[in-house]
């Protein structure tokens, strides 16, 4: 699919909003999970929370979890990011200081959209060091690379290492294959590239999907980059495992993801508990929240982006919040928003205008 300068992509995203009988709400707006699959587990888990005290996070987070626990879980979160707002707004409080937050602004990397095969934008490893080299520039705290779609090892090694080249050495490099290669031996064949320039991590690599333990343990004993593995893997439970079982050095937590806030907070407590680190993925307030009261994790990705292409997030809001590269602090960081709730606004003139369905559950 090309585009050419100037043109619109449609993208399609969801809106939750909780309204108690007291008058008090709860907002969101999906980032990354705003699609089909997802909005039908929302809708299917909206019922049960009919009559429900919002402020018993804990107690619905579970009755959720068992409520979906034949399906993926990612229709769980929005609902429980929903929950943290209200309970925010309610109180005067912003998230980030309900979860005991301590960090103001947050260190962020650059994350690279899909390397292309058209001309233009990433269409070559000498266009991904030259962006790398811009986002350093930029300022950013370090810069990942998301390679092509056919696994061509040849390809992705020749490109991580000259992005290393481009950069330099020092400056943090993460690779994310997004399960692209097609074998374990692929994924060994350029870890080892990933060793020889120094990459601060490696991510999901293979075709296994990133939920094998056994493989990615296997892996981790051939390679000295650490892994960050278990974005496809869901809940507390199952990624618990997969880090006990020597699957990777670090787990991914994702408020969307990982049923919402309190799922995102119950791993990085446990990552904690065992001297780990976790690394949240992806962008959003929710996310900034989480970061914000988390110890032992590293930077805020703002994702994604290329020369010329800004993030596919959607531009909902009315408050200044932004996850644009060009609203990357001079400092390298982005702000925690620290209004009461997720700190944000949403502009509901333009969800409307631009609404395609409307679920009402009462």
């Amino acid at each position: 699919m090309i585009y050419a300068k100037g043109e619109k992509l449609p993208a399609s995203r969801f809106a939750v909003k909780i309204m108690c009988d007291d008058g008090a709400q709860g907002e969101y707006v999906s980032h990354w999970v705003g699609t089909a699959s997802t909005l039908g587990q929302v809708q299917m888990l909206a019922p049960a929370l009919l009559g429900r005290d919002p402020e018993q996070r804990a107690l619905i987070f579970d009755d959720l979890k068992r409520e979906v626990r034949a399906y993926d879980h990612m229709g769980h979160g929005v609902l429980d990011i929903a929950l943290w707002d209200l309970a925010g707004k309610k109180h005067g409080l912003s998230v980030t200081q309900m979860l005991g937050g301590f960090k103001q602004r947050l260190p962020t990397y650059a994350s690279s959209y899909h390397g292309q095969e058209e001309p233009g934008g990433l269409d070559s490893p000498e266009a991904f060091a030259d962006f790398a080299r811009h986002c350093q520039q930029q300022g950013f705290k370090g810069f990942k690379i998301h390679g092509w779609h056919d696994g061509d090892t040849s390809r992705e090694t020749a490109n991580l290492l000259g992005v290393r080249q481009s950069v330099g050495e020092g400056f943090p490099l993460m690779i994310d294959p997004a399960c692209q290669l097609r074998t374990y031996m692929d994924a060994l064949y350029v870890g080892r590239a990933c060793d020889e320039a120094n990459y601060f991590w490696y991510e999901d690599p293979y075709r296994d999907g990133g939920v094998s333990a056994f493989a990615h343990a296997r892996l981790r004993q051939q390679l000295a980059t650490p892994l960050l593995v278990s974005e496809h893997v869901r809940g507390i439970e199952l990624k618990a495992d997969f880090l006990l079982q020597g699957g990777c050095d670090m787990i991914h937590a994702d408020p969307e993801y990982d049923m919402g806030i309190t799922g995102a907070m119950k791993l990085a407590h446990f990552c904690e508990a065992l001297g780990l680190d976790v690394q949240v993925h992806a962008c959003g307030p929710a996310h900034r929240a989480v970061i914000a009261a988390v110890r032992n994790t590293h930077f805020y990705e703002m994702a994604l982006m290329g020369p010329g292409m800004p993030n596919a997030v959607p531009p909902v809001y009315t408050c200044g919040y932004s996850d644009q590269p060009e609203d990357l602090g001079a400092d390298g960081c982005v702000p925690v928003p620290d209004g009461p709730g997720l700190g944000v606004s949403y502009d509901w003139d333009f969800i409307a205008r631009h609404r395609t369905a409307l679920t009402i559950f009462e």
